[in-house]
């Protein structure tokens, strides 16, 4: 059973998100409603995962995820927001977030992406998908991209980078092209492999920017 603790200053808001996991069979080890509790439950708890919402009273959600991280490193943090900048999306990112998921992601969406999440993977809401790459595409042309040039990706391999860059968790992709999750998330890490890239997000940059797949 995984254990989680959820982070969010409305209170409605975090008791409704700390019963729908409860019921999907997830330990709620505690929730908080700030910055400061949130890192000292990290450190208390050590969950597999913690819910965070970006907006918080005492320090930013991106703060708030390096100092999780730091207070309890197996600890993976998944941002919960209302807010759809890039700008927002790529701080998170940078401090070390395993995902950025809106406020108004349906629940099985969202419990599939933490699964997803806790298997080693990402979580992005599709709505941020284009913003993603778009900002992304800009470090790549302004800082340059150590990819190796041409790796051998499969035709199956490129399939799903596609579907990932859609914003799709890996249970609805194993269900569109008919194979299972784990093979899913194998393929997945056959790309990262061979890239030499340390996550999706980096994966389907590259092959959107070289042309390989298109994400609209």
């Amino acid at each position: 059973m995984a254990s989680v603790v959820i982070v969010d200053d409305a209170e409605l808001f975090r008791e409704a998100l700390r019963a729908a996991f409860s019921q999907e069979g997830f330990e709620v080890k505690a929730v908080a409603a700030d910055a400061m509790k949130a890192i000292d439950m990290a450190r208390e708890h050590r969950p597999d995962l913690v819910m965070l919402d970006l907006l918080m009273p005492g320090m930013s959600g991106t703060e708030v995820v390096g100092a999780i991280l730091k207070a309890s490193q197996q600890t993976k943090v998944v941002l919960l927001t209302s807010s759809e900048s890039a700008k927002d999306m790529l701080a998170a990112v940078k401090a070390g977030a395993s995902g950025y998921l809106t406020k108004d992601t349906p629940l099985p969406r969202l419990v599939a992406a933490m699964h997803d999440v806790l298997d080693g993977g990402a979580a992005l809401s599709p709505a941020m998908g284009g913003k993603l790459f778009a900002a992304l595409r800009d470090l790549l042309r302004h800082h340059g991209d150590a990819v190796a040039r041409s790796p051998e990706l499969t035709g199956r391999e490129l399939e799903i980078l596609g579907h990932v860059g859609a914003g799709k968790t890996s249970k609805e992709i194993a269900a569109e092209l008919f194979i299972s999750e784990n093979t899913v998330r194998n393929h997945v890490r056959n790309v990262l492999d061979k890239l030499g890239l340390k996550s999706r997000f980096e994966a389907v940059t590259w092959a959107q920017r070289e042309g390989l797949i298109d994400i609209r």
